[in-house]
């Protein structure tokens, strides 16, 4: 059985990609064999795992799904990268965008992504998709696709208010189009565990969402060092293997296993 997880905020900025990243790699370690798929048009999953310039890749996530959309064959293997630290990638680029808009005019739009994922889905244990910082058509494909949705929140006020909006597409998605959707959890990203903002920012999401939505155990600290991957092409685990943020991800990975056996 393959899980799909969206990671999804429509706010930018709070650790989506490296949640997807270090999430993935954290499965992979666990001897899962993990796809992660880019669908955002910045390309920044892609980028971060050292392939720097997404915008030159024949293959990408927009050329899988205009091949769908034009009912074109596509092998499984096609346009996935391989990363050094055992996960598969589906890179994305700014090509999403052009796709984004047009398919507004395609049929069963919101299922294309879901096609393609019946495609792949049988040689991998988990499927991650880091999602744009929107809700627009690419991001409800993922919804579409997916079994359930984590979201990265930021330990600041504003983000948390965001998530109503968030919360409701996830409602409406699951109503018309996925009746298995799950939010997977709520992850509060770069929090100062020195502060007492952050706890009170931790309180206020349990009383608001708490009673409904899983809030996880494990919150990501904020760190420079995690700032810095991005630029390495590598996971937390090699970058500071002994640091607090690659403990953080490695116990977020055990919570997300939990939920799959």
């Amino acid at each position: 059985m393959c899980k799909i997880i969206a990671i999804a905020n429509q706010k930018g900025g709070v650790g989506k990609t490296t949640t997807t990243s270090n999430l993935g790699i954290g499965l992979a370690k666990q001897r899962k064999k993990v796809l992660l798929i880019d669908a955002d048009a910045q390309g920044s999953l892609t980028a971060s795992l050292g392939f720097t310039e997404p915008d030159s890749l024949e293959v990408t996530l927009a050329t899988i799904m205009g091949n769908l959309i034009s009912d074109e064959e596509i092998e499984p293997g096609e346009g996935i990268l391989h990363h050094e630290e055992g996960i598969d990638l589906m890179p994305g680029n700014i090509e999403l965008s052009g796709l984004e808009v047009s398919l507004v005019n395609v049929m069963s739009r919101e299922t294309v992504l879901r096609s393609y994922i019946e495609i792949v889905r049988e040689n991998y244990d988990y499927i991650l998709i880091d999602c744009m910082p929107s809700l627009g058509m690419i991001t409800i494909n993922a919804f579409a696709s997916a079994d359930s949705i984590l979201i990265p929140v930021q330990a600041a006020y504003l983000p948390v208010k965001g998530l109503q909006q968030l919360i409701k597409t996830v409602g409406k998605v699951k109503r018309q189009i996925n009746p298995k959707l799950e939010i997977e959890g709520i992850l509060l990203t770069m929090v100062d565990s020195r502060t007492n903002y952050a706890k009170d920012i931790s309180s206020m999401l349990k009383e608001a969402y708490g009673s409904r939505v899983r809030i996880f155990a494990n919150v990501i600290p904020i760190s420079v060092r995690a700032a810095e991957i991005s630029a390495e092409g590598i996971s937390i685990y090699k970058h500071d293997p002994k640091g607090k943020v690659a403990s953080a991800y490695d116990s977020l990975t055990k919570e997300v296993l939990a939920d799959g056996q």
